[in-house]
Protein backbone atom coordinates (compact mmCIF):
# COMPACT_ATOMS: atom_id res chain seq x y z
CA UNK A 1 0.00 0.00 0.00
CA UNK A 2 3.18 2.23 0.77
CA UNK A 3 4.61 1.38 -2.88
CA UNK A 4 1.42 2.56 -4.21
CA UNK A 5 0.97 5.67 -2.18
CA UNK A 6 4.24 6.58 -2.99
CA UNK A 7 4.17 5.72 -6.43
CA UNK A 8 0.83 7.92 -6.41
CA UNK A 9 2.61 10.73 -5.42
CA UNK A 10 5.32 10.90 -7.82
CA UNK A 11 3.27 10.79 -10.45
CA UNK A 12 1.66 13.82 -8.99
CA UNK A 13 5.02 15.69 -8.46
CA UNK A 14 5.84 15.35 -12.11
CA UNK A 15 2.45 16.68 -13.30
CA UNK A 16 3.25 19.84 -10.83
CA UNK A 17 6.46 19.93 -12.31
CA UNK A 18 5.49 19.83 -16.16
CA UNK A 19 2.26 22.51 -14.98
CA UNK A 20 4.85 24.67 -13.29
CA UNK A 21 7.41 24.67 -16.40
CA UNK A 22 4.42 25.27 -18.85
CA UNK A 23 3.17 27.91 -17.07
CA UNK A 24 6.84 29.58 -17.65
CA UNK A 25 6.62 29.41 -21.07
CA UNK A 26 3.13 31.18 -21.19
CA UNK A 27 4.44 33.68 -18.67
CA UNK A 28 7.27 34.33 -21.28
CA UNK A 29 5.02 34.49 -24.24
CA UNK A 30 3.28 37.41 -22.53
CA UNK A 31 6.30 39.66 -22.61
CA UNK A 32 6.20 42.25 -25.73
CA UNK A 33 9.08 43.41 -27.89
CA UNK A 34 10.85 46.92 -27.41
CA UNK A 35 10.11 50.16 -29.54
CA UNK A 36 13.06 51.22 -32.11
CA UNK A 37 13.67 53.64 -33.60
CA UNK A 38 15.59 54.37 -37.23
CA UNK A 39 16.83 57.19 -39.32
CA UNK A 40 15.99 57.18 -43.12
CA UNK A 41 18.36 59.46 -46.13
CA UNK A 42 16.80 58.02 -48.95
CA UNK A 43 13.22 58.20 -49.65
CA UNK A 44 11.43 56.01 -52.97
CA UNK A 45 8.05 56.68 -52.69
CA UNK A 46 5.73 56.29 -55.83
CA UNK A 47 8.26 57.49 -58.55
CA UNK A 48 9.65 59.70 -55.78
CA UNK A 49 13.25 58.67 -55.68
CA UNK A 50 15.26 61.37 -53.66
CA UNK A 51 18.59 61.07 -51.45
CA UNK A 52 20.70 62.91 -49.24
CA UNK A 53 24.71 62.47 -48.49
CA UNK A 54 26.34 62.03 -45.89
CA UNK A 55 23.54 61.46 -43.33
CA UNK A 56 25.55 62.87 -40.78
CA UNK A 57 27.88 65.30 -39.53
CA UNK A 58 29.67 66.27 -36.07
CA UNK A 59 30.73 70.51 -35.73
CA UNK A 60 32.94 71.93 -32.56
CA UNK A 61 30.93 74.96 -32.12
CA UNK A 62 32.32 78.24 -30.65
CA UNK A 63 30.77 81.57 -29.81
CA UNK A 64 30.52 84.14 -32.34
CA UNK A 65 31.87 81.81 -35.02
CA UNK A 66 30.79 80.52 -38.86
CA UNK A 67 30.68 77.16 -39.62
CA UNK A 68 30.03 76.13 -43.41
CA UNK A 69 30.01 72.90 -45.10
CA UNK A 70 27.81 71.05 -47.98
CA UNK A 71 25.83 67.98 -48.73
CA UNK A 72 24.32 66.79 -52.14
CA UNK A 73 20.99 65.85 -52.98
CA UNK A 74 20.64 63.60 -56.11
CA UNK A 75 17.48 63.02 -57.64
CA UNK A 76 17.19 59.34 -58.99
CA UNK A 77 14.01 59.58 -60.47
CA UNK A 78 12.87 60.16 -64.09
CA UNK A 79 11.67 63.60 -63.56
CA UNK A 80 12.08 66.56 -62.84
CA UNK A 81 12.10 67.87 -58.58
CA UNK A 82 11.42 70.93 -56.99
CA UNK A 83 12.88 71.11 -53.29
CA UNK A 84 12.87 73.25 -50.46
CA UNK A 85 16.21 72.80 -48.00
CA UNK A 86 15.73 73.44 -44.25
CA UNK A 87 16.61 73.00 -41.02
CA UNK A 88 13.97 71.28 -37.97
CA UNK A 89 15.15 70.68 -34.66
CA UNK A 90 16.10 67.21 -33.93
CA UNK A 91 14.82 65.61 -30.62
CA UNK A 92 12.86 63.01 -28.92
CA UNK A 93 9.48 63.34 -27.14
CA UNK A 94 8.31 60.46 -25.15
CA UNK A 95 5.05 59.35 -26.07
CA UNK A 96 2.59 57.60 -23.05
CA UNK A 97 0.68 55.70 -25.43
CA UNK A 98 4.17 53.61 -27.07
CA UNK A 99 5.40 54.33 -23.86
CA UNK A 100 9.23 55.20 -25.48
CA UNK A 101 10.48 58.00 -26.82
CA UNK A 102 9.62 59.12 -30.59
CA UNK A 103 11.83 61.13 -32.75
CA UNK A 104 9.73 64.39 -33.91
CA UNK A 105 11.05 67.40 -35.22
CA UNK A 106 9.13 70.19 -33.83
CA UNK A 107 9.63 70.31 -30.33
CA UNK A 108 12.30 72.92 -29.47
CA UNK A 109 14.65 73.19 -26.78
CA UNK A 110 17.80 74.18 -25.29
CA UNK A 111 19.72 71.77 -27.13
CA UNK A 112 17.85 72.63 -30.31
CA UNK A 113 19.10 76.48 -30.77
CA UNK A 114 21.69 75.67 -33.73
CA UNK A 115 18.32 75.58 -35.40
CA UNK A 116 17.87 79.03 -35.30
CA UNK A 117 21.44 79.71 -36.78
CA UNK A 118 21.31 77.59 -39.98
CA UNK A 119 21.14 79.19 -43.18
CA UNK A 120 21.21 77.76 -46.65
CA UNK A 121 23.14 79.31 -49.34
CA UNK A 122 20.54 79.51 -52.62
CA UNK A 123 20.38 79.42 -56.08
CA UNK A 124 21.51 83.36 -56.86
CA UNK A 125 24.19 82.81 -54.16
CA UNK A 126 22.09 84.83 -51.18
CA UNK A 127 22.10 83.14 -47.49
CA UNK A 128 18.50 81.81 -46.90
CA UNK A 129 16.14 79.82 -44.30
CA UNK A 130 14.25 78.30 -46.69
CA UNK A 131 15.31 78.62 -50.33
CA UNK A 132 14.53 76.28 -53.13
CA UNK A 133 16.14 73.96 -55.77
CA UNK A 134 15.34 72.51 -58.92
CA UNK A 135 16.88 68.92 -59.55
CA UNK A 136 16.57 67.39 -62.91
CA UNK A 137 16.21 64.31 -63.91
CA UNK A 138 18.98 61.45 -62.77
CA UNK A 139 21.47 64.41 -61.63
CA UNK A 140 22.22 65.79 -58.36
CA UNK A 141 23.18 69.40 -56.94
CA UNK A 142 25.69 70.72 -53.67
CA UNK A 143 23.66 72.27 -51.20
CA UNK A 144 26.07 74.21 -49.07
CA UNK A 145 25.15 75.82 -45.26
CA UNK A 146 26.68 78.07 -42.72
CA UNK A 147 26.16 77.84 -38.29
CA UNK A 148 26.19 81.14 -37.90
CA UNK A 149 27.01 80.86 -33.77
CA UNK A 150 25.98 83.77 -31.29
CA UNK A 151 28.13 85.41 -28.69
CA UNK A 152 27.20 83.22 -26.36
CA UNK A 153 26.11 79.43 -26.68
CA UNK A 154 25.34 76.74 -24.21
CA UNK A 155 27.52 73.74 -23.31
CA UNK A 156 27.04 70.60 -24.39
CA UNK A 157 25.46 69.68 -27.31
CA UNK A 158 23.41 71.41 -29.81
CA UNK A 159 21.10 68.89 -32.73
CA UNK A 160 19.31 69.94 -36.00
CA UNK A 161 18.51 67.98 -38.88
CA UNK A 162 18.79 69.61 -42.43
CA UNK A 163 15.91 68.61 -44.64
CA UNK A 164 15.74 68.23 -48.48
CA UNK A 165 11.31 68.51 -48.88
CA UNK A 166 10.57 67.64 -52.33
CA UNK A 167 7.76 70.04 -53.34
CA UNK A 168 6.81 68.49 -56.16
CA UNK A 169 4.94 65.61 -55.27
CA UNK A 170 3.97 62.54 -57.46
CA UNK A 171 0.48 61.05 -57.98
CA UNK A 172 0.32 57.23 -57.19
CA UNK A 173 -2.19 54.93 -59.38
CA UNK A 174 -4.24 54.74 -56.49
CA UNK A 175 -4.74 58.78 -56.36
CA UNK A 176 -2.44 59.26 -53.29
CA UNK A 177 -0.23 62.32 -53.66
CA UNK A 178 3.59 61.48 -51.89
CA UNK A 179 6.35 63.70 -51.01
CA UNK A 180 9.97 62.88 -49.42
CA UNK A 181 12.02 64.15 -47.25
CA UNK A 182 15.81 62.82 -46.61
CA UNK A 183 17.87 64.42 -43.96
CA UNK A 184 20.87 65.43 -42.73
CA UNK A 185 21.35 65.08 -38.94
CA UNK A 186 23.98 68.10 -36.93
CA UNK A 187 25.83 67.11 -34.16
CA UNK A 188 26.83 70.31 -32.53
CA UNK A 189 29.04 69.94 -29.78
CA UNK A 190 30.16 72.93 -28.10
CA UNK A 191 33.73 74.21 -26.99
CA UNK A 192 31.87 76.27 -24.20
CA UNK A 193 31.36 74.77 -20.91
CA UNK A 194 32.20 71.15 -19.78
CA UNK A 195 30.78 68.23 -22.16
CA UNK A 196 28.66 66.11 -19.78
CA UNK A 197 28.12 61.91 -20.96
CA UNK A 198 26.57 60.42 -17.50
CA UNK A 199 24.03 57.87 -18.69
CA UNK A 200 21.71 55.47 -17.20
CA UNK A 201 21.46 51.49 -18.24
CA UNK A 202 18.56 49.70 -17.21
CA UNK A 203 15.64 47.31 -18.07
CA UNK A 204 18.30 44.55 -19.17
CA UNK A 205 16.85 41.48 -20.20
CA UNK A 206 16.93 37.99 -22.10
CA UNK A 207 14.08 36.67 -23.96
CA UNK A 208 12.56 34.15 -26.18
CA UNK A 209 10.65 35.96 -28.54
CA UNK A 210 6.99 36.37 -29.16
CA UNK A 211 5.30 36.39 -32.51
CA UNK A 212 2.11 38.44 -32.99
CA UNK A 213 0.08 35.45 -32.50
CA UNK A 214 1.36 35.52 -28.93
CA UNK A 215 3.08 32.04 -29.34
CA UNK A 216 6.55 31.74 -28.87
CA UNK A 217 9.00 31.27 -31.49
CA UNK A 218 12.63 30.17 -31.33
CA UNK A 219 14.34 33.06 -31.63
CA UNK A 220 16.04 34.85 -28.43
CA UNK A 221 16.11 38.44 -28.30
CA UNK A 222 18.08 40.74 -25.80
CA UNK A 223 17.17 44.42 -25.12
CA UNK A 224 17.77 47.36 -22.68
CA UNK A 225 17.35 50.93 -22.30
CA UNK A 226 20.00 53.32 -22.58
CA UNK A 227 18.94 56.84 -20.77
CA UNK A 228 21.35 59.76 -21.76
CA UNK A 229 20.91 62.43 -18.24
CA UNK A 230 23.81 64.86 -19.26
CA UNK A 231 24.56 67.56 -21.60
CA UNK A 232 25.79 65.68 -24.82
CA UNK A 233 24.99 62.75 -27.44
CA UNK A 234 27.10 59.34 -26.78
CA UNK A 235 27.01 56.38 -28.73
CA UNK A 236 26.20 52.74 -27.32
CA UNK A 237 26.63 49.57 -28.25
CA UNK A 238 25.08 46.02 -27.37
CA UNK A 239 26.40 42.44 -27.74
CA UNK A 240 24.27 39.55 -27.81
CA UNK A 241 26.40 36.09 -27.48
CA UNK A 242 24.93 32.98 -27.30
CA UNK A 243 26.75 29.49 -26.58
CA UNK A 244 25.18 26.22 -26.24
CA UNK A 245 25.58 24.29 -23.17
CA UNK A 246 27.20 21.87 -24.70
CA UNK A 247 30.10 24.19 -25.91
CA UNK A 248 30.59 26.02 -28.77
CA UNK A 249 29.44 29.16 -29.92
CA UNK A 250 25.82 29.54 -31.21
CA UNK A 251 25.31 33.56 -31.79
CA UNK A 252 27.36 36.49 -31.96
CA UNK A 253 26.01 40.15 -32.84
CA UNK A 254 27.61 41.21 -36.13
CA UNK A 255 29.59 44.34 -37.20
CA UNK A 256 30.78 44.31 -33.35
CA UNK A 257 27.74 45.25 -31.83
CA UNK A 258 24.32 47.06 -32.21
CA UNK A 259 25.13 50.74 -31.72
CA UNK A 260 22.86 53.80 -31.30
CA UNK A 261 23.54 57.26 -30.71
CA UNK A 262 21.65 58.90 -27.87
CA UNK A 263 20.93 62.18 -27.13
CA UNK A 264 20.22 64.04 -23.74
CA UNK A 265 16.96 64.43 -22.72
CA UNK A 266 16.50 60.75 -24.44
CA UNK A 267 16.08 57.18 -23.65
CA UNK A 268 16.10 54.96 -26.09
CA UNK A 269 16.02 50.99 -26.75
CA UNK A 270 19.07 48.80 -28.00
CA UNK A 271 18.29 45.08 -29.06
CA UNK A 272 19.32 41.80 -30.41
CA UNK A 273 18.20 39.03 -31.85
CA UNK A 274 19.22 35.77 -32.86
CA UNK A 275 16.34 34.83 -35.13
CA UNK A 276 17.99 31.36 -36.45
CA UNK A 277 17.59 29.49 -33.38
CA UNK A 278 16.96 25.80 -33.75
CA UNK A 279 13.37 24.34 -32.35
CA UNK A 280 15.07 22.69 -29.31
CA UNK A 281 18.22 23.80 -27.54
CA UNK A 282 19.43 24.94 -23.83
CA UNK A 283 21.69 27.71 -24.44
CA UNK A 284 23.73 30.45 -22.25
CA UNK A 285 22.63 33.81 -23.26
CA UNK A 286 25.16 37.02 -22.61
CA UNK A 287 24.26 40.14 -23.06
CA UNK A 288 26.65 43.19 -22.81
CA UNK A 289 25.98 46.87 -23.09
CA UNK A 290 28.58 49.65 -22.72
CA UNK A 291 28.43 53.47 -23.14
CA UNK A 292 31.16 55.09 -24.47
CA UNK A 293 33.14 52.39 -24.82
CA UNK A 294 33.04 52.46 -21.06
CA UNK A 295 33.23 49.15 -18.78
CA UNK A 296 29.94 47.01 -20.44
CA UNK A 297 26.53 45.84 -18.19
CA UNK A 298 26.11 42.36 -18.34
CA UNK A 299 23.53 39.88 -17.81
CA UNK A 300 23.61 36.47 -18.31
CA UNK A 301 20.69 34.02 -19.01
CA UNK A 302 20.33 29.74 -19.87
CA UNK A 303 17.74 29.36 -22.31
CA UNK A 304 15.56 26.50 -23.34
CA UNK A 305 14.44 26.67 -26.59
CA UNK A 306 10.99 24.52 -26.81
CA UNK A 307 11.98 22.83 -23.49
CA UNK A 308 8.70 20.49 -23.24
CA UNK A 309 10.40 17.19 -24.48
CA UNK A 310 13.38 18.25 -22.00
CA UNK A 311 10.41 17.81 -19.44
CA UNK A 312 8.67 15.07 -20.29
CA UNK A 313 12.01 12.84 -20.50
CA UNK A 314 13.11 14.48 -16.39
CA UNK A 315 9.52 13.48 -15.67
CA UNK A 316 9.85 10.15 -16.71
CA UNK A 317 13.90 9.68 -15.86
CA UNK A 318 12.64 10.96 -12.20
CA UNK A 319 9.63 8.32 -12.38
CA UNK A 320 12.11 5.66 -13.10
CA UNK A 321 14.73 6.89 -10.35
CA UNK A 322 12.04 7.09 -7.74
CA UNK A 323 10.47 3.14 -8.84
CA UNK A 324 14.24 1.93 -8.90
CA UNK A 325 14.90 3.50 -5.51
CA UNK A 326 11.41 1.99 -3.82
CA UNK A 327 12.38 -1.35 -4.87
CA UNK A 328 15.56 -1.31 -3.78
CA UNK A 329 14.28 -0.32 -0.44
CA UNK A 330 11.66 -2.90 -0.02
CA UNK A 331 14.46 -5.45 -0.94
CA UNK A 332 16.63 -4.69 1.48
CA UNK A 333 13.78 -4.49 3.88
CA UNK A 334 12.79 -7.87 2.78
CA UNK A 335 16.09 -9.24 2.76
CA UNK A 336 17.25 -7.54 6.49
CA UNK A 337 13.49 -9.80 7.10
CA UNK A 338 14.90 -13.21 6.23
CA UNK A 339 17.97 -12.43 8.32
CA UNK A 340 16.35 -11.48 11.46
CA UNK A 341 13.94 -14.49 11.62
Amino acid sequence: MKSKLVLLSTAIFALSLSVGLAGSVRADEEKGEEEKTSETTETNSSGTNISLTPVSKVLEISPSSKYEDSFEVKNDGDKNIDIEVYAAPYSYVYSEEADAYQLGFSNENSFTQITRWITFKDAGGKWDKKPTFTIKAKESITVNYRVSTPDSIPAGGQYAVLFAHTLTSVTSANGIKTEASPGLVVYGHSTEGELDRSHEVKDMKIEQNINENGTTRSGIFASAKVKNNGNVDFGAKGILKVESILGGSSYETENGGVHISVIPETELSISDEWKDAPGFGIYKATWSVSVNGEEPQIIEQIIFINPLPLVFFTIILLTIIIICAIIFVRKRKERRSRLAA
